[in-house]
């Protein structure tokens, strides 16, 4: 079935609805609006007839939980396109005691169940235009570790984040763990997250045996998403552009401000082949930011030297690259004497390393469905060492600089307001279940 625009529209607010909403009567009401659509049809032969999408090959996914590059839609220019619907789930570890043999077994298996029935992202395909598998992670927190043994060295509390970027530690999650599930179709995240807590018997054709239940509890429900046209249809904001992929209005996730993900692995110790998460939720006044210019917005969103119509209304004119050079960095201090503004691209080019490598990768990131006001924002990224973060968070700060440029003109941290932050190791797969530092 094709929609003409007006159903299009209808249907990915309904979808989205389902999604902040959860459960098995918002999943079947999902199922129904997306059946039908040629993109979630299985054409393979050998595949259950109650499989709604493309089951999956265990054997082809990723010994890293965090390699979705591999496995995401690209752009015309080869930038990586996140997934439309993200599900993120803090939990809570019910047991007092160290994890048992059998609790592994059984979250293993209950991942296992996924890899089974969901393709990993795209799965093996090159081209592929639309996100119809499945993308996950789970992190474990400090607090987790500190209950059975140590703290790995690369994973520092949230707190002690936010007290080093000069917030409030008291907005610090209190999460054991954290579970990001994430698609173009909010069904299979839906789908996902009802099999991990025992609420249905198969999921996408394939037998439910093993769930997370009595394992972990949900404490925490947030949902999101990003993509063209998604955050002005979510947000009563006119002056949000049509086909703004994110609520500020520009596109993100450009060849040259993302690392390759072996830069974000860690290379040794007994979390080789894992890495760190970083998750905020953010609040944005963007009544203040679209009280600008497009100009302004381009040189506070990139940097001065900026020519707005090279940019575009929402940076697609870029292409692959966000433009941002070390000559730009060097530059801070004359374009702030010349035109009394400072580019948060230009800022966080700052923290890059010796290579000019950024240290941080973006993901999840997202308008936040489940928000009351409408103006919320899911961000998480994912690095070699939580100091990682603190580094490039720290160079959006107005008094990292010595320039005569007021804070609203200062990039775009003034217009952000953190509501909580969390830290967590993300283990390599083999590592997935309950993992114990010592």
């Amino acid at each position: 079935m094709r929609f003409d625009s007006a159903r299009g529209i209808e249907r990915r607010e309904f979808v989205k609805a389902a999604v902040a909403i959860g459960g098995t009567s918002a999943l079947a009401a999902c199922m129904d609006r997306e059946r039908g659509d040629e993109s979630t049809t299985s054409t393979s032969g050998d595949q259950s007839e109650s499989a709604e999408f493309p089951q999956g090959d265990p054997s082809v996914v990723p010994d890293g939980q965090h390699r979705w590059g591999d496995h995401l839609v690209r752009d015309a220019h080869g930038n990586t396109v996140l997934p439309q619907h993200q599900l993120l789930l803090g939990l809570s570890y019910e047991s007092e005691t160290e994890p048992t043999v059998a609790e592994r077994e059984q979250v293993t298996a209950a991942f296992e169940t996924l890899d089974h029935a969901f393709r990993w992202g795209t799965g093996t395909r090159t081209g592929a235009a639309i996100n119809d598998g499945l993308l996950y992670t789970l992190g474990y927190a400090p607090r987790y570790f500190e209950r059975f043994g140590a703290v790995p060295d690369q994973l520092d509390p949230p707190e002690d984040v936010l007290d080093a970027v000069g917030e409030d530690p008291a907005k610090a999650n209190g999460h054991d763990a954290l579970l990001v599930l994430t698609s173009d179709f909010g069904s299979i995240v839906l789908a996902a997250e009802a099999a991990l807590f025992g609420e249905t018997e198969t999921v996408n054709g394939v037998r439910v045996d093993a769930s997370l239940d009595g394992v972990f509890a949900r404490v925490d429900r947030r949902t999101g998403v990003v993509g063209k046209g998604l955050p002005a249809e979510k947000l009563e904001n006119d002056d949000v552009p049509e086909e703004a992929p994110l609520s500020m209005g520009f596109k993100s996730g450009f060849r040259d401000s993302l690392p390759a993900e072996d830069r974000v692995t860690l290379q040794e110790g007994p979390f080789a082949g894992g890495t760190t998460q970083a998750v905020s939720r953010l609040r944005i006044d963007l009544d203040s930011w679209y009280e600008q210019s497009h100009g302004e917005r381009t040189a506070e969103m990139f940097c001065p030297a900026h020519d707005p119509d090279d940019v575009g209304e929402t940076g697609s004119k870029l292409g692959g690259d966000s433009g941002i050079t070390e000559d730009d960095v060097d530059a801070i201090d004359a374009h702030a004497d010349e035109h009394g503004t400072v580019g948060h691209s230009q800022k966080l080019a700052r923290a890059r390393d010796d290579d000019f490598e950024t240290v941080i990768l973006r993901r999840s990131e997202g308008v936040a469905t489940d928000a009351v006001d409408d103006t919320e924002f899911n961000f998480s990224s994912v690095q070699q060492t939580v100091a990682d973060f603190v580094d490039t968070r720290t160079a959006m700060n107005v008094d990292e600089y010595d320039v005569d440029v007021p804070a609203e003109r200062h990039g775009i941290v003034d217009y952000l307001e953190t509501r909580s932050r969390g830290t967590y190791l993300i283990p390599s797969r083999d590592d997935l279940a309950l993992p114990v530092h010592r």
